[in-house]
């Protein structure tokens, strides 16, 4: 037979526990030593409308003449995983007035754990504490002391005080507690000086005191000094640190029966309560997003303070015996759960209510099954929403139709785009559709797709037999062009990529910036897109024993300054020089189109046109002019499935003796689709010869026939395929750099080195390009920003200056006589002041410079280009 001493709830993730402390008794006057605490889980049903015990646990205790008790329990965070747990503080009264108190930590599985023990020669009665770690703070002898599962330990802190009003986690000063002290009032010899009044003011004050650091946090920032004496609980809402200043935001009931708000240290709104004797406050944020204020009474009622335009009492209850606020219905908002007393029956949750003094409102004792006015409510209220809900669809269909039908519009202007970008390139006359024809296609796609027929694209321009004469010019560049600039066009195929290459011959690419590739599908698809999507990269790669530099075209730096002061010639012939230098090193300058191969097998068979994009630097007169546009066709590439299920477009890396013999095609494929990582090895005490010895032992790397420095790796497994290169800069520093498939190959490799490396070397992930080089490039490109606006600057004074007409009318001339035969008559000095007033006019204009939308938008745009090549290389930089 269980004896049920004490009860204690608490909840916890949308649960109700209840811890039962008792005893078992066997015959009549003799009781077991065994002293039992019970955990029961309690859940809300929404079926039944009633709790439901989930599971259960049982911690047994030898209480042979000891008395136990439960204290106190709160949700803790254990401080060893960062997991709010279940926390229960126990008492054992022993002789000699020695007390045990037991820390109790209750897991998920209903497993107790006791945290800590410590022993006392006093009994635990004011302001008792459980807070994170888990620790247990109290107050004795209006002293403030602690223990914790660290320590073990109980520790005095350095300060008086007569109460303990909170107690939590502030920010940047972590647990803090908050309370009421004496205060020290200035000597005085004239003990009249305080009035009675006055010393029951300012004769206390309230203050916070930060455990970890023993920090003494001044009462201002919480409230005024003047309500220290009759606040008796209080509930941080929200705490933040902003510019080195804590913003508090609190609610505090105090000894006057009233509940205040304080926002940074100052009274925001007061509610009078409805009871007498408040205890306690908490908060609930319920569905409609308000903030409620909890009190609790000593007298065992409740009552809830809303704050909307001002603090108000919402609702209040009596005879309670728990408040706990927590998601119990599992809706993802916060409600209360009010557990009555009854002493008519045993069960703790018979009487009960829950509620957010909103939608959400459930009681004991009442069958919700039998209410057939609520049902038939409930019924009416879904048809009504059906009916809108079908409404709102039908308009929703109207909209997706229009939608598409602007779509398709979008979609045959940008394919006939394309088709007239290809005729262009091919030196083909484009011949726009006629409205018929336009018709035709229309109505046929109506009919495979049951779609409602769109209107017809009609030509947007006279349609002629011959272009006009700037597109004859235009095509005649194009093909002028075409002739001399690119030495092969190659194709691979690297796992699920296609790689598209172009070469370029030298003194093409050298006139060349911005170089990227576009593949158009020849084919006429009208159902997709003809451009597909792919990524550019440029690969320069050496064959005499240089290093290896791949980089994306939009973010790749110009490799040396250029002036922008085209006034001097000089500077010119000097400059070009070490750009052509810098850029050609006796390798080869492929430019290497990736997309995705899988879309394009769908079509069996499929031939792609290949169009070079880039800008074109003009040289006119040993000048350099503005780079213009220019698209030129590089070619055609087929792709079957049947090729490629013969291998005839893969990549083929055998070993021969000593080498890897991939041919050049083969390496640029396989670094296209690889992703780039940089590491710098330093090792303090040891060489990095390992590193070495690493590559071409268990990784079995060999170098390429085409280029020594760059290593393939031929070690079966995910590291297959891998390219190494390996660059000493001394003994104890080098750069390893990787081309891997993906971050899961990185990791392996890396995986794999740490393990050959010595436990001292620092390993060190590099941005692209290396400091010194980027430092370099980061002047060249202020240089040019500021050359920029200098030069856009004088152009602009130049162009104003030769808009401007100086001197007087067209025509006429003035003398340059002496000024004194100008003023010898009446013709001289009107000549003279007519002189005058135009010069005058002229100093207005010269002083009131301005330029055409055209012209502003151009130079705009050179400003914006080159801040934003200096701003990515500061990014690298960083």
């Amino acid at each position: 037979m269980l004896l049920v001493e004490q009860e204690q709830f608490l909840s916890y993730n949308g649960e109700v526990l209840i811890f039962q402390l008792s005893k078992t008794k066997h015959m009549e006057g003799a009781a077991d030593k065994t002293v039992n605490l019970r955990v029961r889980r309690m859940a809300f049903n929404r079926d039944t409308k009633l709790f439901v015990q989930k599971s259960s646990g049982v911690f047994s205790m030898r209480a042979s003449h000891l008395k136990m008790e439960i204290i106190c329990c709160s949700c803790t965070t254990d401080s060893r995983t960062g997991i709010i747990l279940p926390c229960i503080l126990m008492k054992k009264k022993k002789k000699n007035n020695v007390v045990k108190y037991l820390l109790l930590l209750l897991h998920n599985s209903n497993q107790f754990e006791q945290s800590f023990h410590f022993k006392l020669d006093y009994e635990l009665k004011e302001d008792i504490r459980l807070i994170t770690g888990p620790s247990v703070l109290w107050r004795h002898a209006n002293k403030l002391f602690y223990i914790s599962s660290n320590t073990c330990t109980v520790l005095s802190a350095p300060v008086q005080l007569s109460s303990v009003v909170w107690t939590g986690e502030i920010e940047d000063e972590g647990t803090v507690v908050l309370g009421i002290r004496t205060a020290c009032l200035p000597e005085s010899e004239d003990e009249d000086e305080f009035s009675t009044s006055d010393r029951a003011i300012w004769g206390s004050e309230f203050f916070g005191y930060a455990i970890e650091t023993q920090k003494i946090l001044t009462g201002t920032c919480f409230m005024p000094h003047a309500y220290s004496r009759v606040v008796s609980s209080v509930y941080i809402c929200k705490n933040e640190t902003l510019k080195k200043q804590l913003q508090i935001s609190l609610v505090a009931i105090t000894h006057k029966n009233q509940l205040i708000w304080f926002q940074d240290g100052l009274p925001k709104g007061v509610c009078e309560l409805p009871y007498e004797k408040p205890c306690s406050v908490k908060t609930a944020i319920i569905s409609s997003n308000d903030l409620l204020f909890v009190v609790s009474f000593a007298s065992g009622n409740v009552c809830v303070v809303q704050r909307r335009d001002s603090l108000q009492v919402a609702s209040k209850w009596q005879k309670v015996k728990s408040v706990l606020v927590d998601d119990f219905i599992g809706s993802g908002s916060e409600q209360l759960l009010l557990l009555f007393k009854d002493d008519s029956n045993t069960d703790v949750l018979s009487t009960f209510e829950i509620t957010d003094l909103g939608e959400v409102n459930y009681a004991s004792g009442i069958n919700y099954k039998h209410d057939v006015s609520a049902a038939e409510e409930l019924q009416e209220n879904g048809l009504l929403t059906v009916q809108a809900l079908e409404t709102r669809l039908q308009a929703g269909r109207t909209s997706v139709r229009e939608l598409q039908q602007h779509l398709g519009l979008k979609k045959r202007v940008i394919l006939e785009s394309c088709r007239a970008l290809i005729n262009l390139v091919e030196e083909r006359t484009h011949i726009l559709p006629s409205a018929k024809e336009v018709k035709c296609r229309r109505e046929y796609r109506s009919l495979l797709n049951s779609a409602e027929p769109f209107e017809g694209l009609v030509s947007l321009w006279d349609d002629v037999e011959n272009p006009p004469h700037s597109l004859s010019k235009e095509t005649s560049l194009a093909s002028k062009v075409a002739e001399h600039f690119k030495e092969q066009l190659w194709q691979r195929v690297v796992g699920e990529s296609l790689v598209v290459g172009v070469k370029l011959t030298e003194s093409f690419y050298l006139s060349l910036r911005d170089v990227s590739l576009s593949l158009v599908m020849d084919q006429d698809f009208s159902s997709i897109s003809p451009i597909i999507e792919c990524r550019n990269k440029i690969i320069k790669l050496n064959k005499a024993f240089s290093a290896l530099a791949v980089s994306s075209c939009h973010i790749e730096p110009p490799p040396k300054k250029m002036k922008l002061d085209l006034h001097s010639e000089k500077d010119l012939k000097e400059e070009c020089p070490k750009r052509c230098s810098r850029v050609q090193l006796g390798g080869a300058k492929t430019v290497v189109a990736v997309t995705s191969l899988s879309p394009l097998l769908a079509f069996h068979r499929v031939c792609c046109i290949v169009l070079l994009h880039a800008k074109k630097q003009k040289h006119q007169n040993d000048s350099l002019q503005d780079s213009k546009m220019i698209t030129v066709l590089c070619g055609k590439i087929l792709l079957s499935l049947e090729d490629i299920s013969n291998g005839k477009y893969s990549v083929k890396m055998l070993r021969d003796s000593s080498y890897c013999t991939g041919s050049m095609e083969d390496i640029l494929a396989v670094l296209a689709v690889s992703v780039r990582f940089s590491f710098q090895i330093v090792s303090s005490d040891c060489t990095l010869t390992p590193v070495n010895s690493w590559l071409l032992g268990e990784m079995e790397c060999t170098p390429f026939k085409e280029c020594h420095d760059n290593i393939f790796c031929h070690k079966a497994g995910n590291v297959y395929g891998t390219v190494f290169n390996w660059t000493l800069k001394n003994p104890f520093e080098g750069v390893l750099t990787l081309f891997c498939r993906n971050l899961t190959v990185l990791f392996q490799c890396l995986h794999s080195l740490t393990r050959v490396l010595p436990p001292s070397c620092d390993v060190k992930l590099l941005r692209s390009g290396s400091k010194g080089v980027l430092t370099e490039q980061l002047a060249l490109a202020l240089e040019k920003e500021m050359l920029t606006l200098r030069s856009s600057f004088f152009s602009k004074e130049s162009k104003a200056e030769n808009s401007l007409t100086w001197g007087s009318e067209p025509g006429k001339k003035i003398s340059d006589a002496p000024m004194a035969s100008l003023l010898d008559g009446e013709e001289g000095v009107q000549q003279f002041r007519k002189k005058l007033q135009n010069e005058r006019e002229e100093s207005v204009l010269s002083m009131n410079q301005t330029m055409n939308g055209a012209r502003y938008q151009e130079i705009a745009l050179k400003i914006a280009e080159a801040q934003l090549s200096s701003d990515m290389i500061v990014w690298r930089l960083s």
